[in-house]
């Protein structure tokens, strides 16, 4: 009917078998998305990224690598990723739209969203990295340590269980065990400024608004509610009691 009709025909050669495959349930559409990860993890490898499982890796978007990048098995990666030289993603990361410099750790079970990481950091495992969050080089972020929308300065760390929300963080700052600011009021929320060389022990609370003043250090377990001036002590602490005579409640036999 075309040649009838005068219209040109011509021919078109697929390079691979898998472009002209039909979808029709969502068996195919499974394997069609296996084959095509397949083919993006075959162009990482030309590249010289070193993959441990190529069959193990999610794209679904454009990840772009430097030299000598490597990636453990079970990555996703989402939107527009870029990972610099010599960076290592460890087993079950996810990272969405984000940055991470050249020589930075990312440890197993991390997920990084909509963050900018430098140079030489390290990330995890099970660190969350919330939008909004850049860190500075030599930055540690680790176990079970949730950033947002916070800008921390090189060489700080906050390796273990803690919340930075809303945050301004100096350069050489611990942030010790379980340590949160508290950024939100029930309505707005507020922020928190950390300055340089600020030591923060443990189980501290920081009441946002506040700012803890450069090379200070704050007592463990205080609730901090005002401004901790520069190079000083600031702690709270409640009266310890102890009750005599008091007895553990017992359940009758």
């Amino acid at each position: 009917m075309a040649v009838q009709q005068g219209v040109a025909v011509n021919t078109v050669q697929p390079a691979h078998e898998w472009e002209i495959h039909g979808i029709n349930t969502k068996s195919q559409l499974a394997v069609q998305e296996r084959t095509w990860q397949l083919v993006i993890a075959s162009r990482l490898l030309v590249q010289g990224v070193t993959l441990a499982d190529p069959g193990r890796i999610d794209i679904r978007g454009k990840l772009h690598c430097g030299c000598d990048v490597e990636i453990d098995v079970g990555c996703i990666f989402i939107g527009e990723v870029n990972l610099g030289d010599n960076v290592r993603v460890g087993a079950y990361s996810v990272i969405s739209n984000a940055s991470i410099g050249a020589g930075s750790d990312i440890l197993p079970y991390s997920q990084i969203d909509s963050s900018i990481v430098g140079e030489n950091c390290r990330i995890g495992p099970y660190a969350r990295l919330r939008p909004g969050t850049r860190l500075h080089a030599g930055v540690h972020i680790g176990n079970f340590v949730e950033v947002k929308n916070s800008e921390i300065a090189a060489d700080s760390k906050a390796n273990h269980l803690s919340y930075i929300g809303d945050s301004t963080v100096g350069s050489r700052v611990n942030i010790g065990a379980g340590t949160i600011t508290c950024n939100y009021d029930g309505l707005n929320k507020h922020r928190t400024i950390i300055e340089d060389d600020v030591f923060i022990g443990s189980n501290t609370q920081l009441v946002a608004p506040v700012t803890v003043g450069k090379g200070s250090t704050i007592g463990a377990g205080s609730t901090i509610t005002r401004d901790a001036p520069a190079g000083e002590l600031t702690l709270s602490r409640s009266k310890q009691v102890s009750v005599k005579g008091w007895k553990r409640p017992r359940r009758n036999k």
